[in-house]
């Protein structure tokens, strides 16, 4: 389900981060009411042992939040490779086919995107579609600058899929005369919880894996 060397937006398993972000929220709900009421049965002794425990379980939990994304790297793709987004029990692939450029600062990048039959769990049926998370996609310059997708052409990115499937999407970008050192960005649209998931690219502070153009 999860190979450290692939190209991902996660550099550790997605069903264990999952796993370790609801166990992190339960035990944060279990600890804090435990202390309030061994505090107001007048048990200070064991509300100061919850407190502790909170402190402790957020101590790890965050070292092993910003440990992942300290170890993380940026990272450029050339043209074809693939880069994983993680699903829980299966793999999506996306990867850059096709760039064209026009003299008016139009910007044409075809993604492909792939469902990989060779990552889904054993536990999940083989015909069974996947409607992919929502994505987004930036081309991002040298300065720093983002640029959104004005138009897009071909199958929508939140087409569902089967396992084996692909299709292709073709994106337009309107680009400032100043653009220079290209690259995409592709990520799953940010959320909330991703912020404090452990080894998700959108995590506080975690690198990025770019496409090369």
């Amino acid at each position: 389900m999860w190979n450290a060397p692939m190209a991902s937006n996660m550099n550790f398993p997605a069903p264990l981060a999952v796993l370790g972000f609801l166990a992190a929220c339960g035990g944060l709900v279990l600890a804090v009411g435990s202390a309030l009421i061994f505090w107001f049965a007048r048990k200070p002794k064991f509300a100061r042992v919850a407190a502790v425990a909170i402190g402790t379980g957020a101590v790890v939990y965050f070292a092993l939040l910003f440990g992942f994304s300290a170890g993380s790297h940026e990272t450029a793709l050339a043209r074809g490779q693939e880069k994983y987004f993680c699903e829980i029990d299966c793999h999506l692939a996306y990867s850059v086919v096709d760039v064209k450029t026009h003299p008016d600062g139009r910007y044409l990048v075809t993604l492909r995107t792939r469902f990989d039959e060779t990552t889904t769990s054993p536990s999940r049926p083989k015909d069974a579609t996947l409607t992919p998370s929502p994505r987004e996609v930036r081309l991002v310059d040298s300065s720093g600058h983002e640029y959104a997708p004005v138009t897009a052409a071909g199958v929508p990115l939140l087409t569902p899929l089967k396992p084996a499937d692909s299709y292709m999407t073709e994106l337009e970008f309107n680009l400032s005369k100043e653009a220079t050192g290209l690259r995409l960005l592709i990520k799953t649209a940010p959320q909330w919880p991703d912020y404090v998931v452990i080894g998700d690219e959108n995590s506080w502070l975690h690198k990025k894996t770019y496409f090369a153009l």
